[in-house]
């Protein structure tokens, strides 16, 4: 462990810009085949950026797609095959973006009438980039990393544990690299590298790196 890194953390926040596509769906295979065509930020906003928008929600339907076929079109199979596709198994939106539509598909050729909208709203294709936005909060120390980590804002989380990871395809998330190159910390870098932002939200990823972060410097040792 080393009690101050020759290189800080430096925390960017981000702001999300968004763009209506005119593109709507009111049945099943119309999405699948929108899908299709659509940029991969539009990909990029329906599966990834829920998170910004819903701060403590990660739950059944973690993704806009399964969302809209559980509550829109009321089709409770399909949200729940596509509630399923974890993002972040994913090396390339291209290759996510396939998946779901392979769901789609699989499950529109196991049924007879394809399902749509009736009383619900049709499916809207947004596409949003993401700007990040520096702070201008360094750490040098575990203590005060972790003071930080109470300062910041979601969108701050967001930045280093999602966008980041998705666009730049790092091995490992800001916070773990910084952890365990900076700080000599590998295995505090591990059980923050596994935190699951899609399984359980960006508070409490918040929540759960204060309290890895504070058994260390309780132990006054890696975990």
């Amino acid at each position: 462990m080393r009690e101050r890194a020759e290189v800080p953390f430096a925390f960017c926040g981000c702001v999300e810009l968004r763009r209506m596509l005119g593109l709507k769906a009111k049945t099943e295979q119309e999405l699948a085949d929108l899908l299709r065509q659509v940029p991969l930020d539009s990909v990029y906003y329906h599966t990834h950026s829920p998170l910004l928008r819903h701060r403590y929600r990660a739950g059944v339907y973690s993704n806009d797609f399964a969302t809209w076929a559980a509550v829109e079109v009321r089709d409770l199979v399909l949200g729940e095959r596509l509630a399923v596709v974890d993002p972040l198994s994913f090396d390339s939106l291209s290759s996510l973006r396939e998946e779901i539509v392979s769901v789609i598909d699989n499950h529109l050729a196991s049924i007879t009438v394809v399902p749509r909208v009736v009383y619900g709203e049709p499916f809207e294709f947004i596409e949003s980039t993401i700007i990040g936005v520096p702070t201008g909060l360094e750490t040098y120390t575990l203590e005060e990393f972790v003071q930080a980590l109470n300062e910041i804002d979601d969108t701050t989380i967001y930045y280093h544990a999602i966008e980041t990871r998705v666009r730049l395809k790092p091995a490992r998330t800001h916070f773990s690299a910084w952890l365990r190159d900076r700080l000599n910390l590998p295995l505090l870098a591990a059980r923050v590298q596994a935190l699951d932002p899609y399984a359980v939200g960006l508070e409490r990823i918040r929540t759960q790196m204060l309290a890895y972060c504070g058994q260390v410097l309780s132990l006054g040792r890696d975990l």
